[in-house]
């Protein structure tokens, strides 16, 4: 039985948060810009914008680690391959906030379970 790596959980904790940013990202954003059209602020949705897709890449960063680590230790690798397409979708445009959220929802319970990987050797 590998070992179960503390980076896949607190990653799969951020995808959580991912998940629940992403939802309230349209809702932000268009509240922003909203505001910026009436004259309220000045410039605000990019802001608001840019914190969302940077916390995106976070994501993905963080789920390209947990693919390294997974395959260096022998855990099945979907969780963090999942975590880092939604992760990128997300972080191209936030009108695939939907199918990140998905991906995110189901790399987390993957991550959580850091089940080892089948590497063919099972006769052995």
């Amino acid at each position: 039985m590998p070992k179960k790596l503390k980076i896949n959980t607190w990653t799969a904790i951020l995808n959580i948060v991912n998940c629940v940013l992403f939802t309230i990202s349209w809702f932000v954003i268009f509240g922003t810009a909203f505001t910026d059209a009436l004259g309220s602020t000045a410039n605000a949705t990019s802001g608001a914008a840019t914190f969302f897709y940077v916390m995106a890449w976070i994501g993905v960063v963080l789920n390209s680690i947990c693919i390294y680590q997974s395959h260096k230790y022998g855990i099945k690798m979907t969780g963090g391959i999942l975590g880092t397409i939604g992760s990128v979708c997300f972080g191209l445009t936030a009108v695939l906030a939907f199918p990140a959220i998905v991906l995110l929802i189901i790399s987390c319970v993957f991550l959580f379970q850091q089940h080892p990987a089948n590497n063919g050797n099972q006769n052995q």
